[in-house]
């Protein structure tokens, strides 16, 4: 296997687990700080921010739309 698709199979894989972790907290969060609604509201609002974020920069790969074009 080439080291260029070895890297994207480690990042896929990274990402996957950052992504299974941070549901893994959304649904503790969701089912156990239930004593301030506002507060889960917030924490839950962080957390979909966060994997939206890793998502974008992860499969969507917006940070080439600032690169320099080489050809």
């Amino acid at each position: 296997m080439s080291e260029r698709k070895s890297a994207a199979y480690r990042l896929g894989l990274i990402t996957l687990a950052m992504l299974a972790v941070l549901t893994i907290i959304e649904f503790f969060v969701a089912v156990y700080v239930q004593s301030v609604y506002v507060q889960s509201l917030v924490l839950l609002f962080i957390i979909a921010v966060v994997k939206a974020a890793i998502i974008v920069q992860n499969f969507m790969h917006i940070a080439r739309l600032w690169r320099e074009e080489s050809h």
